[in-house]
């Protein structure tokens, strides 16, 4: 029997949330302890040897997978939250959605100036929320150096959007489409 990859644990959803898309759903992932292990391993392997300070995870996903792979390198957690989710003073990113726009923050003091970040989530799509988390690091004086995804959808743009900031993207498997 083949040894199964990360694909091979993500669930696809016709349909879902609107007529013609096809859901990536990575909570199959997540149930396996296999699939699990093996999708932290392989977020945090490009980076192995590299300075990181802290992993920064973005909501919701992203705090799964960050929390997972802050805790392999043995390093802080940063959560990036929806607006009015985090209790002490914040600074907060707007960003682009498909209809309209939204808001995330991260305490002000998060990372210090400095600081090594890697950025953590499922899926990169458009790219709107990396885009907004690199911002907020960078506005504290930290550096992010890099953005790790379970899921690339290339055909949506996000990886281009991160690499023209400057931020090196790694995305464990793609989906062609939307």
């Amino acid at each position: 029997m083949a040894q199964k990859t990360v694909q091979d644990y993500i669930r696809t959803i016709p349909d879902f949330p609107h007529e013609g898309i096809l859901f990536r759903d990575v909570t199959t992932l997540f149930q396996d302890p296999r699939g699990f292990r093996l999708a932290v391993d392989q977020l945090l392997s490009p980076f192995v040897g590299e300075t990181i300070d802290a992993v920064a995870g973005l909501e919701a996903r992203g705090f799964i997978l960050g929390g997972a792979v802050a805790h392999q390198l043995s390093k802080g957690f940063v959560p990036v939250r929806k607006k009015g989710k985090l209790p002490a003073a914040t600074i907060e990113q707007a960003y682009k959605l498909e209809y309209g726009e939204a808001v995330v923050e991260i305490h002000d003091d998060a990372v210090q100036a400095g600081d090594k970040v890697l950025i953590v989530d499922d899926l990169l799509a458009t790219g709107g929320t990396a885009e907004a988390g690199i911002k907020l690091i960078e506005r504290l004086g930290a550096e992010v150096i890099g953005c790790a995804f379970v899921i690339d959808l290339p055909d949506l743009g996000g990886r281009a959007k991160v690499e023209a900031m400057g931020v090196p993207v790694h995305a464990i498997c793609s989906y062609e489409g939307l």
